[in-house]
Parts: C-alpha cells; sequence; structure tokens
C-alpha cells in the first residue's frame, strides 16, 4: 500500500490532479481511497489531497505520506513530518527547503515551467501526476488514455497539450532520478470498480429506491447529494427544485410525500436546525418523508469543512416534544447505496419520517467500490398499506379511518384523488378519524401507536453489524466513516494476536437493543470510536440500557480531522494488556 499526497493553494487544480491519479489507479486494477483537507472558501487557503493505493480495499485514512507533492514551501512546512525516508517532489520554482534532520529524498522539478512551455501554468497538474506516475513505478500509457477520454471534447490541440505535459513530466524523473524510487505496488487485481463518494452513492440509491423529487438548499457537505440528482431525476421523469431556505425544502417534501410521491432533502446541521418543526409535522400526520444530515463540525457555522459526528442527540430527538423517527447510520459507500433506496421503503412502509445520518468523511471521500454493489434494477419498491377507490367502496356505510388502531401501529392510507379517501393531515393531535382531539385516553394511545410502529423497523433491516469473534477480548464499536479506521485497526490488531472484532450501528433509531445484546453478550471489552466530545453513540447505550460501565470505554475525536487507524490501534494496546494481565 502507497500514500501519495498534493498540497498548495485552493484554486491550483489539487482536486484534479488527485482525481486523475485515484481514477487511473482505480481502472489499473488498484483500489483508492482519496480524502481532501480544504478552507471553507472558494479560492486560497492551504488544500491538500491524499490518495491511498493498494491491491485491496482501503476505507481509512493514514497518518504516513510515501508521496508528498509541494506546490509550495507550506505544504512541506506542515506536512513533511508525514514523510519518513519517503518522497519529496517539489516544485523548483519556490526554492523548496527541508527541515534541518529529516529524513526524505527532495527531488526538486521545474513543474511550473515544464507547464508553461506546454501553453499554461494551468497544465502544471498534469505535469505532477506524470511525474507522481514515474516515481509510483506506473505506466504513463495508462494516464495518457485517461487524458484522452477526459478532455477529447475540447478538441485536439488540448489532449495533446496536456498529454505532453503529462509525459514530460514522467520523462523527466524517469530519466533524471531513476533508481531514486524504492516504492512498488503490489500486482493489481482486477475487477469491476468504480470511483464514488457516500453522497453520489446515496444519490444514485435514492433514484433506484423510486425518489422522483428532491427539495434542497445548497450547503457543505450536502449539495453533492442536490447536485447528483439535479442531473440523473430528470432521466427517470423526476426533479430538483432548489428552495428558498431548509424550511422551504422539507415542507415541499412533506407535502409531495403526503400526495404519495417519494420525496426527499438533504442538509448539513446548521439547515438541519431549521427543519426541525417540519420533521415533527411529518410525524404527527404520519407522511413518509426522506432527510440526509451530512454532519460537520458545529456548532453554529463551526467548521463547515471538518470531520464530526456530533449531530446525533439533534437527529434522533430533535424537535419540540417527541416525535418518533427511524435514523439509519450507513458506513461505507454500499451501506450509503443500499440506505439510499431502503430508506423510501422504510418510509412508506412506518409512514414516518427516516433520516440519514451521514458525515463529512463518507460523504465527499471518494473510493474504489465493486460495481455490481450499486445494482439499482433488483431494488425492492415497497409501498406499505394504501387504500385503494375498490377498497373504499366495499366499505359501504363506514367511514375510511385514516389513523385507525392497528396492531403494529401502521394504518392503511389513501392518497389524495382517491375516490371515498380520506385526506386530513394536522399536526395537532388527532382521533383514528383525523379529526382533532385533546381527549387524554386518545393522546395516549395515538402516542402509543406512533412509537410502537417504528419498532418495526428492526424487522426489516440488520440495526447492528458484527465481524469477528463473538468472545473478542476487545470489540471496537463506531458508526459512519470511523468504520472503516476500526476495521483497518482491527486487521493490525489481529496481526498481533488479539483477539479483536469490529461492530457498527447500522441503525441509531429505535436503538436494535435486542441485536445488540445478543451480538455483545460474550465480548469482554468495547472501545466506542466516536468524533464528537461527548459521546454520544455511548449516551444512546445508556439511554438503550446496554451501556455496561465495567466493559465499555470511549475514544473522542473533536478536531476536525478524521481518525487514523493508529490512533485507534495505541488506545486499544493498554486495554488488551490490562485484560491480559487480569486472566493471566
Amino acid at each position: 500500500m502507497i500514500a501519495w499526497k498534493i498540497g498548495g493553494e485552493q484554486g491550483e487544480g489539487i482536486d484534479s490532479t488527485g482525481d486523475v491519479l485515484a481514477t487511473v489507479a482505480n481502472r489499473m486494477g488498484y483500489f483508492v481511497y482519496g480524502y481532501k483537507s480544504f478552507s471553507s472558501r472558494i479560492k486560497g487557503g492551504h488544500t491538500t489531497y491524499k490518495v491511498r493505493i493498494a491491491n485491496r480495499r482501503v476505507e481509512a485514512a493514514a497518518e504516513a505520506t510515501d508521496i508528498l507533492v509541494a506546490l509550495n514551501q507550506e505544504t512541506i512546512n506542515k506536512h513533511v513530518w508525514e514523510l519518513d525516508g519517503g518522497l519529496l517532489l517539489a516544485d523548483s520554482a519556490f526554492s523548496p527547503t527541508l527541515p534541518e534532520g529529516l529524513k526524505a529524498h527532495l527531488i526538486a522539478l521545474p513543474l511550473t515551467e515544464i507547464a508553461k512551455q506546454h501553453g499554461s501554468v494551468v497544465m502544471r497538474n498534469m505535469v505532477s501526476v506524470g511525474a507522481s506516475a514515474a516515481l509510483l513505478n506506473l505506466p504513463a500509457d495508462p494516464f495518457l488514455e485517461y487524458v484522452e477520454s477526459k478532455f477529447s471534447r475540447k478538441g485536439t490541440e488540448i489532449v495533446k497539450a496536456n498529454q505532453e505535459a503529462l509525459l514530460d513530466g514522467f520523462n523527466r524523473v524517469h530519466d533524471q532520478f531513476q533508481g531514486v524510487s524504492q516504492l512498488k505496488l503490489d500486482a493489481p487485481v482486477p475487477g469491476d470498480r468504480v470511483v464514488i463518494t457516500g453522497n453520489d452513492a446515496i444519490a444514485l440509491g435514492a433514484v433506484a429506491g423510486g425518489c422522483r423529487i428532491m427539495c434542497g438548499y445548497p450547503i457543505t457537505p450536502a449539495t453533492d447529494i442536490m447536485e447528483a440528482l439535479s442531473k440523473w431525476l430528470p432521466m427517470v421523469g423526476g426533479t430538483v427544485v432548489q428552495m428558498e431556505d431548509e424550511l422551504g425544502s422539507i415542507t415541499a417534501c412533506i407535502g409531495a410525500g403526503y400526495a404519495g410521491a417519494r420525496a426527499m432533502t438533504a442538509t448539513s446541521g446548521p439547515g438541519f436546525s431549521l427543519m426541525q418543526e417540519g420533521i415533527g409535522l411529518a410525524s404527527m400526520a404520519e407522511i413518509p418523508v426522506v432527510i440526509v444530515d451530512t454532519q460537520r463540525s458545529g456548532p453554529s457555522t463551526g467548521m463547515p469543512t471538518k470531520q464530526e459526528q456530533s449531530d446525533l442527540m439533534a437527529i434522533i430527538n430533535g424537535g419540540h416534544g417527541e416525535g418518533p423517527r427511524v435514523v439509519l447510520a450507513p458506513s461505507s459507500v454500499e451501506e450509503a447505496f443500499e440506505d439510499g433506496w431502503q430508506a423510501f421503503n422504510i418510509a412508506d412502509q412506518l409512514q414516518t419520517p427516516v433520516l440519514i445520518a451521514t458525515d463529512l468523511s463518507l460523504s465527499l471521500w471518494s473510493q474504489s467500490v465493486d460495481r455490481a454493489k450499486l445494482n439499482g434494477p433488483r431494488v425492492p419498491i415497497e409501498r406499505g398499506p394504501i387504500v385503494s377507490s375498490d377498497d373504499l367502496t366495499a366499505l359501504g356505510e363506514n367511514v375510511f379511518l385514516r389513523y385507525q388502531m392497528t396492531d403494529d401501529g401502521v394504518s392503511p392510507r389513501s392518497l389524495p384523488g382517491t375516490q371515498n379517501g380520506q385526506f386530513l393531515a394536522t399536526g395537532v393531535e388527532h382521533q383514528p378519524n383525523g379529526k382533532v382531539s385533546e381527549d387524554p385516553a386518545n393522546r395516549t394511545r395515538m402516542m402509543e401507536k406512533r412509537l410502537t410502529k417504528i419498532q418495526r423497523v428492526h424487522a426489516l433491516r440488520d440495526g447492528v453489524r458484527y465481524e469477528g469473534p463473538d468472545d473478542a477480548d476487545l470489540v471496537l464499536l463506531a458508526i459512519g466513516a470511523t468504520v472503516g479506521a476500526i476495521k483497518e485497526a482491527r486487521d493490525i490488531l489481529t496481526t498481533e494476536r488479539h483477539r479483536v472484532a469490529a461492530s457498527w450501528l447500522r441503525t441509531l433509531s429505535p436503538f436494535p437493543i435486542a441485536q445488540f445484546e445478543r451480538l455483545f453478550r460474550r465480548a469482554r471489552q468495547i472501545l466506542i470510536v466516536e468524533q464528537n466530545a461527548t459521546g454520544q453513540v455511548a449516551h444512546l447505550m445508556r439511554q438503550a440500557g446496554v451501556y455496561d460501565p465495567k466493559r465499555c470505554h470511549s475514544l473522542l475525536k473533536y478536531d476536525g480531522v478524521q481518525f487514523f487507524p493508529s490512533e485507534i490501534v495505541e488506545a486499544a494496546r493498554p486495554l488488551l494488556e490490562s485484560f491480559a494481565e487480569v486472566k493471566s
């Protein structure tokens, strides 16, 4: 496995350079995981793009870097510590210097000058790609082929100029620094894989799940979902509407869901705060709607481009009163796709808001995934109990009760326009016939109805996933993008002959108590790894009655940087050692 990183100023083509390397490496048969660090501004400010390349699945960030490409001195100053005998490729235009005592091999190449020779300084990213390919001991041809397919619509001159710039960077490193790089990737693994982000996977899942309208308002890091659906929904007869704000977004989606359409919105923390009263309306009126919250650092504006998992309490309990809702938590691109379509089935089947809790890292960072795991045609569409005109006619003199009491709490609904149906939908407490009621006994029954029906989600999906021995000495537990880090940490600890398992929550609300207790009954210790300051996953466990203070420990991180596997390994070792001492 090799980690490559490029750094410079935002607006200098950093993203496109990383995208080219990741895309071509994936096409060659390697697995990639690409992630960025960027400022909350359009242009300017320091930014980096790191790509891990391997012949096995990669789902996490890493501290160490093997090749660092520096387009300015700031990149060296900030990130050269990641190199330990690695390679530093720097643009000689800024006279790069290394800190004293650092173990790294500096390769100064006139990247800017070469780019200008081929027509524009903009092509410095192509020169950097070519030079990087040579340092990685990768052939140039796959990169040249990518350039042709990428720029063919711009004309042969543009294609030729970019190819020549890339090849120039490749040849200069190959000719002038031959033998300097000892890096060598293992043989690639053939397969039909795509490089995709969690946001795009959710959007694909939504289309496959029958979503036909998305109402939203742009906000980092959720906007990509709206942008993807604006391209894809029209292909299937759907549409995206950019609303005036998040209040309009949620209420428009509720209206569409009430009318029978599958509707969704996507936002992040500040926008989600504005949606909470609307979510309460959907819960009370029992209207299906899907909401995605891509969590970022808060509170207030916080750090819009940084990782965090601190909206959990708001996602589950946000709003006045108690408005039951289902909360799903994908932890990989595949699960993001799965939840993207399954959320609509659950919303329809349980007639309730369904929220998908992701985080910035899962939403924005790209990774290799088998194309077959994003297969839409086999997705089932489950609409739940909907009465037809014939059903209503058969009632005769009897009145259709929209909110009638049932064993599982889910009442058949009639879609607006259905003859003899009932179409009351109010945020005020109501009787089974939909009319307003403040009767204490009715209130109790209706609250229990809404609370009962969401428990059915546990029969529709796994609420917890678990990998490893059921009597593990330590279980690493996480949600979201952090799951990739605990899996890699588990693998490292397993090679050290420790009995370690990895587990992650797939449903946050209602909490999957029975499945959790069954899976964890023999686990000796649990390390809860989460990205917030107050241990919100641990709090959910306490609330559900499954938190054992003798077995449970927390590892928290809230600096805006995603977890590295090495950090989890370092936190886990003392727990494993102390337990080993107790056993001995």
